[in-house]
Formats: structure tokens, sequence, C-alpha cells
């Protein structure tokens, strides 16, 4: 029998979890072993040792880069975070547009806007190195965007980027005014490798799946923002500090717990999808967010201990650890971040990520086209005429 071409419908789990759609050589969650790597390399012990600029260096080149290649890099991308004339004007009716809805959501539309004012084109029709030179302009202008339009927000005017500082002392800057401490640069630093990428979470597959239609880097990238914006991707930093501020004491924390696991609320800041075992992003994190100490730290330990306590009296046989979220929240509290800045500072570091994947996916000239089993009423019935 001569083939038709079309492929029968495979039935897979909802949500696609588990199910293997492409190759990657960018990286890799052992959810089982509570590990995961960029490249071939430990994306912990990346964020213990190197900066985020070699991460990105790795990400787009496949390799960390040496001392004169890491200074050509941190210059070039540098370079890059200062934004065209039309779209820094544009920036104050964008932040006014979206005061109630946030950073995030005008990022959205200020990252189009760059797209277009730089002339991006389908990747569709670049060859390797153009997709990989608009991949890296719209990453080195995402903190420019970003810390703008929460200036703009607060009545304040933009902080011009400065092209001697790093990528997250650099964003720090732009978004308080003022140079930040080591320390608190070096955190969030670590913050921002410990999340470049992860996987194929929705964001990340959302980028992908733009991408196989042969779309520029900036429609890609808006649709990837535009999955990271919900609270169950990486909405959560924020709220689960909101947790520790709902507790608000010791002795509140069980009783709180108990009427929230009874009551089957989820609990913000505990859970993985991937993980069976604690999270190593959150793990990371704590040990941070230790080396500031403090009342805020020394509660959050607490809380993540009678929580995993409670969750496995109540919950026998889930494991339910701290994710990234926890401890992310409180180590951007701790370096002075303000809570509407949380998720738009993930997607500060996630946007090299995701242009990875871009880069990677847009090799690949097929279209990613799954299917859906229709469930509605039996057709064809008559259409009927209009009374």
């Amino acid at each position: 029998m001569q083939s038709t071409g079309i492929t029968a419908p495979v039935d897979v789990p909802r949500g696609l979890a588990g199910v293997v759609v492409t190759d990657t050589a960018l990286g890799d969650v052992r959810g089982r072993e509570g590990f995961y790597h960029y490249r071939q390399y430990s994306a912990v012990e990346l964020a213990e040792i190197r900066g985020f600029e070699d991460v990105w260096h790795l990400m787009f080149y496949g390799e960390l880069p040496d001392a004169a290649q890491r200074a050509a890099f941190v210059g070039h991308t540098a370079s890059l975070r200062h934004l065209p004339d039309d779209v820094r004007a544009s920036l104050p009716a964008i932040a006014r547009s979206c005061v109630l809805s946030g950073p995030l959501a005008g990022l959205r539309t200020a990252l189009s806007l760059l797209g277009a004012s730089a002339g991006l084109r389908p990747v569709y029709d670049l060859d390797t190195d153009r997709r990989r030179a608009d991949a890296l302009a719209a990453c080195a202008a995402v903190p420019t965007l970003l810390t703008a339009l929460y200036r703009l927000g607060q009545g304040l005017e933009p902080v011009e980027p400065r092209d001697d500082l790093p990528y997250a002392a650099n964003y720090l800057y732009m978004l308080t005014g003022s140079e930040p401490e080591p320390a608190r640069a070096r955190a969030i630093e670590q913050y921002l490798v410990s999340t470049v990428d992860h996987g194929f979470n929705a964001s990340t597959f959302t980028a992908r799946v733009i991408t196989s239609t042969g779309a520029d880097v900036a429609a890609c990238l808006v649709g990837a923002i535009g999955a990271l914006s919900g609270p169950l991707h990486g909405g959560a930093p924020s709220r689960a500090l909101d947790t520790l501020d709902a507790i608000g004491t010791p002795e509140r924390i069980d009783p709180w717990i108990r009427e929230r696991v009874l009551a089957g609320d989820r609990i913000m800041g505990f859970g993985h999808p991937v993980y069976r075992t604690e999270d190593p992003r959150s793990r990371m994190l704590r040990g941070i967010a230790e080396s500031f100490g403090g009342p805020l730290v020394e509660f959050a330990v607490e809380v993540e201990r009678r929580v995993e306590a409670i969750l496995a009296e109540l919950k026998p046989g889930r494991e339910l650890h701290t994710n990234v979220e926890f401890y992310a929240g409180v180590v951007m509290e701790l370096c002075g971040l303000p809570r509407e800045m949380f998720t738009p500072t993930f997607c500060a570091a996630r946007v090299v990520g995701w242009s990875a994947n871009i880069l990677e996916q847009a090799a690949d000239s097929k279209i990613i086209r799954p299917a859906a089993r229709y469930v509605g009423p039996p057709p064809p019935q008559p259409v009927p005429t209009a009374s």
C-alpha cells in the first residue's frame, strides 16, 4: 500500500509528561537524581564557580570561554545593552499601560518593538551567525528593557546601562541607580546562572514551537515570556515569599500549614513536576541565603523544615520539597529587589536559555504540529437556517 505521508495519532499523557519530542545538546534535568546540567557541566557547579557571561557563552557556542574569549564576549554583549532611540522613546507609554500588569507584561510589547526596530528577519531565512547575532542582541537588551519599565512605572527615570559592569551587577545598577555591593551582585549572579535553562519547561517548549514556524527571534522570545508569566511557571518566587508573610510568626507555622494542606491548597515554593528529590537549585540558594543570615533566613529555614515534615505526615509517600522559587524569593529580598521584579529577574536569566533553544531548533526545519482528539458533538450535522 502506498504511504499517504500522514502519521496516525498517538495517545500521550496529559501535559506531554515524559514525552520526548526532540534531541538536544543544551542540557537535561535528571529529576530522580536531583541533578541538572548545561551541556556537559553541572549547572549548580557552574553557578558556584563561573560567571553569567561564561555560561551564556557556553549555551551559545558550546564551550566555556578562555580569558581572551571571555573578555571579547563580555565587551561585545555589554555594547548591545543600549536601546535604539525609538524604542527608548516608546517605553514611557508602555510603562503607563502596564502599571497594573507589571514590567513582564510590558516586556512583551517592548521586545516586539525592539525586533521591529532592528528589522529582525525570520530565522528560517537566516544563516547560523545572523541568528546568533539577533539572539545576542535580544538577550542583552532584556535587562535594560525590564529595569527601564520598572523604574518608569515607579515614576523614576531609567538608568542607562554601564559597559564596565558584569551582567548581574549592571542589572542591579539599572534597577536601583546604585552600584551594588559585591556580595549582593554575586548572589544575584548565582541565581541567574542557576535559572538559565531547565529542560523542556513550558516557556522553553513554547519558544521552540514558535521557532519551528521560522519566526524571528523576538517573536519566539515574546511567546516564551507569555508562558513564563503564568503563576504555575515563573510567577512563584514572590508568592513563596508571600507565604512567609502570611504565616508571620514561628508559632503559626504548624496550624497554617496544616489548614492549607488539609484544604487541598498548594503551598507555593514546594513541589516540582520533575524532581523527586530536593531541587538542587533550592539547595544552592539556601546556602546563599544562609551566608547572609538574619531573621528572614532563619524563619524560611524553619518553615521549610515544618512544611516538609507535615507534608510527609499528611501526604505519605509523596516527595515534596522546596523548589527553586522558595529560596529564590528569599535571596532576591535580601538583595533588595522589589517583589514585582522577582519573575522579571527570572526572565533576565531564562532569556539566554530560550535563545539557545531557539538557535538549536532553527537548525531543524520541521514544524512542530501535534494533533488533538476531537470530543465534541459528532459531525457532520445539518447547519440550521437563520431564523
